[in-house]
């Protein structure tokens, strides 16, 4: 289900003419870039670790149903009650059917992308209970009543001086556009809620079958909290995210961390695995784990498509994406933007509803050079705009009856092919349209409203390395 209106081109459109956004992306992707760079400073240690990562990511989904029942299994004897969601309505269900028993108003939030992913927050709040996010980002995203444009940084698009404006508007804090101002007030506000919240509910980093723990990376310190304070805790999670073991987690911290931030390490790394003991001073008396599916175990029967399942939310490949950086997430118009999510959201929402995202890119691989468990993105996106064009219901596991072209489009296609099929007709319309070079307009919609045109040039490729050859020849022979 979209989560804002318009089509993705109309959405994209707005956000180009939009400077500030723009500036707002520019600035942040840059810093993200760089403090990356600078984490993984021996390049060839981070080969290595992005190899060990993606063999560990693989390893746990070659065995995932063995895996997610010994996790089940061990939870249990901890005392977790664990629920199974098909779709994102039975996690809402489950969810519901927990606060309806502990006769819950109040849900306190750490940061969460599969409860955003079900829309949790809205369907609560239809029943009367009231979520409130005590992420940073999230909570500065709930005041202004929009989504999150970044997976890991949720208000990344607001400047500053932005959230000063929103802070003062929403909360009635003096205006000063400091960020431990504002950090410092936004906690105070905060503070009770956790006290007075009856439910606390979190995401899932990593999920370790072997000794049943549940494990929250996070900076700010909401997530013990969220964790511990209120009397139940609900974890929500996509099946996918399990890992064998518990040493399996050691590289994929490293991994997440410094490819997300730049850090070498969160704050904090809460490692749960049960409700509170009688000797324990603090603690939740009921905690619950839901298992969400939604469309996961249809990829996960796809050799190829099963890559996407490795994805740790790191976010790196929207920090280096040329096209995420200039449109931001809103743009997307789905939980998941970026380069993840235009393979993702596919196979969550079906390809009529989401067949311009894997268009949505100029296939430069910098996603997949990045990406720290090595998810080969470009070719995944070349298989979904196949799958888009030529939807094949009995060989795919992505519904939707894929892209509807219109107008010229398909014929332009069609003679492009035909042109490039053969090497004589590749050569003999290029020669040609070197020659007409002259003719070519100097405006072509839409491209051209937001590029310059390149210029065609004189002479063709194996043109010029002809007679560059024929000048050395010459060379030669004096």
């Amino acid at each position: 289900m979209s989560t804002t209106t318009g089509s993705f081109q109309q959405r994209s459109d707005v956000a180009i003419q939009d400077k500030k956004l723009r500036a707002n992306f520019l600035s942040a992707m840059d810093g993200l870039m760089e403090k990356r760079d600078l984490a993984f400073d021996d390049k060839t240690q981070l080969e290595a670790l992005r190899i060990l990562g993606a063999q560990v990511r693989q390893n746990a989904l070659v065995k995932l149903p063995e895996l997610l029942v010994e996790l089940e299994t061990k939870l249990t004897q901890r005392g977790v009650q664990v629920h199974w969601a098909q779709t994102p309505d039975e996690a809402v269900d489950i969810i519901q059917s927990i606060t309806l028993k502990e006769k819950a108003q109040k849900i306190i939030k750490g940061k969460s992308m599969v409860s955003e992913e079900i829309h949790l927050n809205d369907k609560m709040e239809q029943v009367g209970v009231t979520c409130l996010e005590s992420d940073l980002g999230e909570y500065i995203v709930q005041l202004a009543k929009e989504t999150p444009s970044h997976i890991v940084m949720p208000a990344i698009h607001k400047n500053t001086a932005e959230i000063a404006d929103l802070l003062h508007e929403k909360t009635g804090i003096e205006r000063k556009e400091d960020a431990l101002y504002m950090t410092e007030q936004a906690r105070q506000q905060l503070r009770k809620n956790f006290m007075e919240a009856d439910i606390g509910l979190s995401g899932v980093n990593f999920a370790v079958a072997e000794t049943g723990t549940l494990c929250l990376v996070e900076n700010e310190g909401n997530g013990r909290l969220t964790t511990t304070v209120p009397k139940t805790h609900i974890a929500i999670m996509g099946i996918e995210k399990v890992v064998e073991k518990l040493e399996d987690t050691a590289p994929l911290l490293s991994l997440l961390t410094r490819s997300a931030t730049g850090q070498p390490i969160t704050t904090y790394f809460n490692m749960i695995s049960g409700p509170r003991k009688e000797n324990e001073l603090d603690g939740p008396e009921t905690v619950h784990l839901v298992l969400l599916d939604h469309g996961r175990t249809q990829m996960y029967q796809d050799d190829e498509l099963l890559d996407t399942l490795r994805c740790i939310r790191c976010a790196a490949c929207m920090n280096h994406c040329p096209v995420y950086t200039r449109i931001g997430g809103h743009a997307y118009g789905f939980t998941y933007p970026g380069p993840i999510g235009k393979i993702l959201m596919p196979h969550l929402e079906g390809l009529d509803d989401t067949q311009s995202l894997p268009t949505a890119s100029s296939l430069c691989g910098a996603c997949a050079e990045v990406c720290p468990v090595k998810i080969p993105i470009p070719d995944l996106l070349v298989r979904l705009r196949e799958e888009a064009n030529h939807p094949n219901p009995q060989d795919s596991y992505i519904k939707g009856a894929g892209i509807k072209r219109h107008g010229m489009e398909p014929v332009l296609w069609s003679m492009w092919r035909w042109w490039h099929q053969r090497g004589t007709r590749y050569h003999i319309m290029t020669s040609m349209l070197t020659k007409l070079h002259f003719l070519q307009p100097s405006k072509l919609a839409p491209w051209t409203n937001k590029r310059t045109l390149p210029k065609m040039a004189k002479k063709s490729f194996h043109q010029q390395m002809k007679a560059r050859t024929d000048r050395l020849k010459k060379g030669a022979l004096r």
